[in-house]
């Protein structure tokens, strides 16, 4: 075959097209003898959520994923599959997403009889947090983040709509705000419902209404960075120290590089320094 410069073309064309389907081939190999091998040390059922911008399509895309329907499928799958004396490890990294699809996954957690524990690596907002609370046993890193379960309707926290429309006399509220306040009324009661009935396996009635309340009242901004001490402080089963091999699965689940504004180089004790 004769090599000609529209070859060259063709074959550059060929490897840009398929480069990102091959190294998501090899991310999924590493990812899985990854997560046997934490199965294998903690002799659990390791299962991951992990929502980042990921080059998955054929010309490298970027997909930013939440928690959805799809997600809550595979999840109640993978529980139900699991031998009921087998812990299981969820690995969460997401900024939230459907309250359904949370919930959904949530009532899986908790339902499972043997022990569940939910790693957050780094942040499980949200939702995150909705199916965090089902857990037996949450483990953050020491800068990991929950955060408030308060329902968003149209993007505005409907804690805010409420306070809005509760602000002035019911007569200066237009009838959109009124339907828009009454929506929102029905969200934060069924979210605050939801948590309880997840929570009240592992913690009291009084305490676990106390607690849904202050994450879906609205007390802070949606996007509020909860700490593992906050958490602490509110009750939540927090235990302080990300796993190794945790976070080596991390390093698994890439964001597109060409999108980071981080760069460093390893760093080297002085003793070891080239002179």
């Amino acid at each position: 075959m004769e090599f000609t410069f529209s070859n060259l073309i063709f074959l550059v064309f060929l490897v840009i097209v398929l480069q990102p389907l091959l190294a998501g081939r090899l991310f999924a190999f590493r990812r899985e003898q990854a997560i046997r091998a934490v199965e294998k040390s903690r002799r659990s059922r390791v299962i991951t959520m992990i929502h980042r911008q990921e080059k998955r399509s054929l010309f490298g895309m970027n997909v930013s994923r939440m928690i959805d329907l799809e997600d809550a499928q595979s999840i109640i799958r993978a529980i139900k599959a699991t031998p009921k004396d087998t812990p299981i490890d969820l690995v969460i990294h997401t900024p939230g997403g459907l309250v359904l699809a949370a919930m959904q996954i949530a009532r899986a957690v908790e339902a499972h009889p043997a022990r569940v524990t939910v790693f957050v690596p780094i942040y499980a907002m949200s939702g995150g947090t909705l199916i965090a609370l089902a857990a037996d046993e949450i483990v953050m890193g020491e800068f990991s983040m929950l955060g408030p379960i308060d329902p968003q309707i149209m993007g505005i926290s409907a804690a805010s709509i409420v306070a809005a429309r509760d602000a002035k006399p019911v007569e200066h509220v237009s009838d959109v705000a009124l339907v828009l306040a009454d929506v929102s009324d029905k969200a934060i009661a069924q979210v605050k419902a939801g948590a309880v009935e997840i929570m009240t396996p592992r913690l009291p009635r009084d305490k676990a209404c106390a607690l849904a309340d202050t994450l879906a009242s609205g007390r802070w901004t949606h996007d509020y960075a909860l700490t593992p001490a906050e958490a602490t402080e509110l009750g939540l089963p927090i235990t302080v120290g990300m796993p190794s091999e945790i976070l080596d699965l991390m390093k698994l689940y890439p964001a597109p590089v060409q999108q980071s504004a981080v760069e460093f180089l390893p760093f080297d004790p002085p003793g070891k320094r080239m002179m």
